[in-house]
């Protein structure tokens, strides 16, 4: 058996303030790009997250309840974010489980219809660590987007971000150009991989809504402290070396009633400042590509 491949060798070491500028269009300082994740959680199948402990500790299927939860987000959480990016005229990145295209064809048509970027999410929800072939699953995400949208994603985000130690090759040698999933810097970078190299792109687990919201139970308020405090200080550090900024919603969780303002605020404070770029990851990536 071959040694597996550590992350730290696919990425080199580099501290931010050693490297060459990156320079954004226009006088531009700094970018900031929004996903909308979502995803499909079967009934049949455990689910990914819980808002509700089960009775008696014992885990429980069907589990209605959590299943239940996600599914208000499919039918009405996500359509309160789709109306608050339509507000700020953002348009953002949808990293979309593969069979989302077959099992809610209505929320990815309203993604496709108002431009969004599709991005590989797997094809269903769950980790990557639990697929007997990993190929298969990014193939069957892959062809199923293409199918829908005509078009095959360029980016890729794994479940609960999750990879093994092959992911990246896997990603690599079926098509994928950048990643979400290494959330290790403020700017892109080069991983190494058996054909090249992918891009990561900069992601977020700090101004996303899972720890925020389901993990750190954070109120609408403290979400939009943190979220404005983030933007600002990355918005100073531009001033010398240019940022890119990650904002990760889900429907289930920021489109509940009294999480959505969050989202609204954040994107508010966000579109004040006209030396401000908001692209999707693909956008991002070809940027990148061309410094």
């Amino acid at each position: 058996m071959s040694t597996p491949r550590l992350p730290k060798d696919r990425v080199p070491f580099t501290a931010i303030v050693d490297r060459p500028p990156l320079k954004l269009p226009g006088g531009a300082r700094m970018a900031v790009w929004v996903i909308v994740n979502v995803e499909d959680w079967g009934i049949e199948r455990p689910m990914p997250r819980t808002v509700l402990s089960p009775p008696m500790g014992q885990p429980m299927l069907p589990d209605l309840p959590n299943w239940a939860w996600h599914e208000y987000g499919m039918r009405v959480g996500f359509w309160r974010i789709h109306e608050v990016l339509a507000k700020h005229g953002v348009i953002p990145t949808l990293a979309i489980n593969g069979i989302v295209c077959k099992n809610y064809p209505r929320v990815a048509q309203a993604g496709l219809d108002a431009g969004w970027e599709f991005m590989g999410h797997g094809y269903f929800q769950g980790p990557m660590h639990k697929l007997e072939d990993q190929r298969t699953s990014i193939r069957d995400t892959v062809n199923a987007i293409k199918e829908f949208t005509g078009k095959a994603p360029v980016g890729w985000e794994s479940p609960g971000l999750t990879e093994t130690y092959d992911t990246i090759d896997i990603l690599a040698e079926e098509g994928i150009k950048y990643v979400a999933d290494w959330v290790l810097d403020d700017q892109p970078v080069k991983i190494a991989t058996t054909t090249g190299h992918v891009v990561s792109v900069p992601y977020t687990v700090e101004l996303n809504d899972i720890p925020m919201g389901a993990l750190q139970h954070m109120s609408q308020d403290e979400m939009v402290k943190r979220g404005q405090t983030h933007f600002d200080q990355l918005y100073k550090d531009s001033e010398k070396i240019t940022r890119v900024m990650a904002i990760s919603v889900h429907p289930y969780l920021s489109g509940s009633p009294h999480r959505i303002g969050w989202l609204d605020r954040i994107l508010a404070h966000v579109k004040q400042h006209d030396d401000v770029v908001v692209w999707t990851g693909e956008q991002i990536y070809n940027w990148y590509q061309g410094q």
